[in-house]
């Protein structure tokens, strides 16, 4: 039994996953734009992934662009038959790198179909519609128009299922009257918790949520009440951080992203991580300290 099984397992579509798995936005370049700066160290750390019993990859075809997507075919293709690859279309990057919103109906399905290329695949299992009302963080607006273009792909036969990425939980309760939402993928972690009542909401109804930034936007007294708990533990911070997400509730799935098969080992780890209740309650707490 590999590490990660102790993470246990959730339901992604009419897939079951490990809780922890892997992210690959960093294996391109530099601000996530050009190629890697060692490819075959790339490979490798897909494929140290993939042994180490990790059976859930995120990523997007505008990573690079292009990039992460052609990485993991050459590394992981023929992909393992338990293998689940999560994708993520409504952005793309332009020459000055920068990230920008692509919601027509040609850039969605263009988008659709750039994944699979690149991919090498027939079907996209699962497909997250990332929503940029605003480039710097969540806003409101409707996202019947979009999602609309990508549960028609999904007719289509291109794309098994639907999840939404980078949105509110008004635009959730809007996306699964159009279609069924299997994941959401949100910024939350130990300081920033603002989508609490929405995971719950979620567990209850048996969908999974992926958090993203596990140890974003910290302030430095947060950084510091986390490394204090690891130092206790004799664990890393992003053990200590990846470890209470797992235990904050059962519907959330880990992406935890690197470059490096030695990093990646140490985030895997984070599933033998036991966070004693006093550990937990300070934890908790890192939220509020922040604001402070």
């Amino acid at each position: 039994m590999s590490i990660i099984d102790q993470s246990g397992t959730f339901t992604l579509g009419d897939r079951t996953v490990k809780r922890l798995g892997y992210g690959a936005m960093q294996l391109a370049g530099p601000g996530v734009f050009g190629p890697p700066k060692d490819h075959d160290a790339a490979l490798a750390v897909l494929r140290a992934a993939v042994a180490s019993g990790v059976n859930h990859i995120d990523t997007s075809d505008f990573y690079g662009p292009h990039v992460t997507n052609r990485l993991i075919r050459e590394a992981l293709a023929p992909y393992p038959g338990d293998l689940v690859i999560v994708t993520k279309i409504g952005a793309r990057r332009g020459e000055d790198k920068s990230w920008n919103p692509a919601f027509s109906p040609e850039e969605l399905t263009q988008a659709v179909h750039d994944n699979l290329r690149n991919l090498g695949l027939d079907v996209l299992d699962v497909v997250n519609l990332r929503c940029m009302f605003d480039r710097h963080g969540l806003a409101e607006g409707s996202i019947e128009a979009p999602l609309s273009v990508l549960a028609e792909l999904q007719r289509q036969g291109l794309v098994r299922h639907i999840g939404l990425s980078n949105v509110t939980p008004t635009q959730v309760a809007q996306g699964r009257r159009i279609c069924e939402i299997v994941c959401v993928q949100n910024q939350y972690n130990l300081a920033h918790r603002n989508d609490d009542a929405l995971i719950d909401d979620l567990a209850r109804d048996g969908i999974a949520y992926v958090p993203f930034f596990p140890l974003g936007g910290f302030s430095p007294l947060q950084s510091s009440t986390l490394s204090d708990v690891a130092a206790r533990l004799g664990a890393t911070p992003m053990q200590i951080a990846l470890a209470w997400l797992l235990r904050r509730a059962p519907n959330i799935l880990l992406i935890p992203g690197t470059s490096s098969v030695a990093h990646l080992q140490q985030n895997l780890a984070a599933t033998e991580c036991a966070l004693p209740d006093d550990a937990v309650k300070q934890l908790d707490s890192v939220a509020s300290v922040g604001s402070a």
